[in-house]
């Protein structure tokens, strides 16, 4: 695990705005302000960065918004298991 790949995962906009719609699918109220609570938990989750990773290392210019880096599935697993633990604003 690589803390500047979080780092970069978390604040890459276009999974930003895939979390963002995980978290509208969700049926949260505001899935903006749902995806900034969760993200940098969701970006640590092993497989996804690992897969950003590989693919940071592998060229890809767009790694976040790439669905063959981080499928949907495991943004949505990441991001019902953050929802789940009730992550609230500092």
């Amino acid at each position: 695990m690589s803390y500047n790949t979080i780092n970069r995962c978390a604040n890459d906009q276009a999974f930003q705005g895939r979390v963002t719609a995980a978290c509208a699918g969700e049926n949260e109220e505001a899935p903006q302000s749902a995806m900034y609570r969760i993200i940098w938990g969701v970006s640590a989750k092993s497989d996804i960065e690992a897969a950003y990773a590989s693919a940071v290392a592998g060229g890809s210019a767009n790694p976040g918004g790439d669905e063959a880096v981080v499928t949907d599935s495991m943004i949505l697993s990441a991001v019902q298991a953050e929802l789940a633990e009730g992550v609230q604003p500092t």
